[in-house]
């Protein structure tokens, strides 16, 4: 009696050992550009990672194949710079794909405006007094600039697409830095 009950036995055991079905779709981040949504064309990569319990194994960004790193096996990062064609005009839509070993697969949708235009500075005011220089401005952007630095000094500003400053610093000229939301910069040198 006992060996005919044996076998009903070991499959009901057997079966608490199987695996789950993997249901988990691979998570897309993305790193790199920041949130701003905002990025200059010279230096694009959008660099990220994409997150699975068993593993991704493929990548893709609008079609094209991204290789992903032989990291760990959960966590695979990747880098991504687009051909020069991708940036022409401003805004762009970058279509991520990924699937893992299960065969699931997510889905994400990247938008950036790409500026490739530089801030403008315009010196409106420079007085020398001794080795004191007073310099003031503007800077202006097609989007919006973040950061004015005199001599590598960081003014205090609210950014904007029009900002105007004042400075003093020391030496026998200043030079002044622009730098627009999307990174992009322009240098002068008030004599």
């Amino acid at each position: 009696m006992l060996l005919r009950r044996a076998p009903l036995a070991l499959a009901l055991l057997l079966a608490g050992c199987s695996r789950t079905a993997d249901t988990f779709q691979p998570r897309i981040v993305v790193t790199s550009p920041d949130g701003s949504g905002m990025t200059s064309a010279r230096d694009l990569n959008i660099k990220g990672y994409v997150m699975d319990d068993t593993g991704a194994v493929r990548l893709t960004i609008n079609g094209e194949a991204v290789p992903l790193d032989s990291g760990s096996a959960k966590i695979r990062y990747f880098t991504y710079q687009p051909g020069s064609d991708a940036l022409k005009g401003e805004g762009k839509t970058f279509a991520f794909a990924a699937r893992d070993a299960a065969g699931n697969e997510s889905n994400l949708k990247l938008s950036l405006n790409v500026d490739a235009k530089l801030p403008q500075i315009k010196v409106t005011g420079f007085e020398r007094i001794g080795k004191t220089i007073r310099v003031s401005g503007v800077a202006t952007d097609n989007d919006r600039i973040e950061e004015i630095l005199v001599d590598g000094t960081r003014l205090n500003i609210t950014s904007g697409p029009k900002v105007s400053f004042y400075a003093e610093t020391q030496g026998i000229w200043a030079d002044l830095e622009a730098i627009d939301r999307a990174g992009n910069v322009t240098k002068l040198r008030a004599e």
